[in-house]
């Protein structure tokens, strides 16, 4: 795509294309605005460097944005993509965006400019209207010129390949395995609403628990880390405070690991103990879980096999017509010595692992979505 061929299709000359884009002159608002429509139509990207090189489809980068990379369960992710990657020959670059909206609008520009190969997303989707605006005008010029993208977890409007975790079913599979177990008064800490990945798992414990007749009781938000699963559990334990006995919670439900780890840490600040005083769960199944005292019941995610499923999609053959593409992962309710009969502790202590999930551990299925867009 040429320069000459974006002032053909805003109707102004060359010199002013060129001044509109690169800014290196004053030019009206409204050539301005008209320019950059018909290079974001065309797919164009003025920047001399991307434009010298033979195109997206034999670059040999791949770009790969989290939410950050110190999060065990994007390092398990990445570290799949990473291994599926050299096995390509590809080079994997990695940002992290730290749950900032715009940033990773940002990163996916840069990416944009350089032709890289792939664009893969990891990170929860935002229900942000603005965001998920922002997010499709800079991808769609990119898949337009041959860029691949493919993503983890569900966006709402983003019609491109995508591996799916099933966190609704999920979460509503260990809220029925802890009903089981005896409980019937809940806590959940959660993370940032706007995540898709929050509101999957929170509508599917409340779920869960409904089949039983239960409500769910209080949800605490927080911040998506070990230091927001301390705070959430801290408030959540001076709110218990002030109420009856009776309503206070026998388990707590961390929508992450990484919050349940913080969790933990309050829990035991406060005296009480897990699982003889209240219950604690997690969801994803990072490494670190098993090595807890006691060890994390959570809901198993294959976290490297979804890295290497995404990098799978994104260099998949597409053949002419190019359909989204969804690979949905199920996951397993594994249940360790964090939970228990209420006041009683855990049950079948001569079975510290066991699972208890009614969905297949590991499963992937696969749904072909509609056309993308032209």
């Amino acid at each position: 795509m040429t320069l000459d061929a974006v002032a053909r299709e805003a109707g102004v000359s060359p010199a002013t294309a060129s001044r509109a884009l690169n800014g290196t002159a004053r030019v009206r608002d409204d050539l301005r605005q008209r320019v950059r429509a018909a290079a974001d139509r065309l797919g164009y990207i003025p920047n001399a460097h991307a434009q010298a090189l033979a195109g997206a489809a034999n670059n040999r980068t791949v770009g790969l944005i989290c939410h950050d990379v110190s999060d065990p369960y994007f390092a398990a992710i990445s570290s799949g993509v990473m291994r599926a990657a050299a096995e390509q020959g590809l080079l994997v670059m990695l940002a992290s965006t730290f749950r900032e909206p715009a940033r990773e609008i940002s990163y996916v520009s840069m990416l944009r400019a350089q032709h890289a190969r792939a664009i893969l997303l990891i990170g929860s989707g935002f229900q942000d209207r603005a965001w998920e605006r922002a997010m499709d005008a800079e991808l769609e010029p990119y898949v337009r010129v041959g860029g691949r993208v493919a993503v983890i977890s569900r966006h709402r409007s983003l019609r491109v390949d995508t591996v799916q975790p099933e966190n609704r079913a999920g979460a509503a599979a260990l809220a029925r395995a802890l009903v089981d177990l005896g409980h019937r008064t809940f806590a959940v800490l959660t993370g940032p609403a706007a995540l898709t990945t929050v509101s999957d798992r929170l509508a599917g414990f409340r779920a869960g628990l409904a089949e039983a007749g239960i409500g769910l009781g209080q949800v605490v938000e927080g911040a998506f880390t070990r230091d927001g699963g301390y705070e959430a559990a801290r408030r959540l334990l001076l709110d218990a405070g002030r109420a009856p006995s009776r309503s206070r919670p026998t388990c707590v439900f961390a929508v992450t690991d990484v919050m349940a780890v913080g969790a933990l840490a309050a829990l035991r600040e406060a005296g009480l103990r897990v699982p003889e005083d209240v219950s604690l769960a997690g969801f994803d199944d990072i490494p670190l879980v098993r090595e807890l005292s006691p060890p994390l019941t959570t809901v198993a995610l294959p976290l490297t096999s979804m890295g290497e499923s995404v990098m799978a999609l994104a260099l998949r053959d597409t053949g002419a017509v190019r359909r989204a593409r969804v690979v949905r992962v199920e996951g397993e309710v594994v249940l360790r010595g964090s939970t228990g009969v209420p006041g009683g502790g855990v049950r079948d202590r001569g079975h510290p692992e066991r699972a208890a999930s009614s969905i297949a551990p590991m499963a992937l299925r696969t749904w072909e979505g509609p056309p993308r867009r032209p």
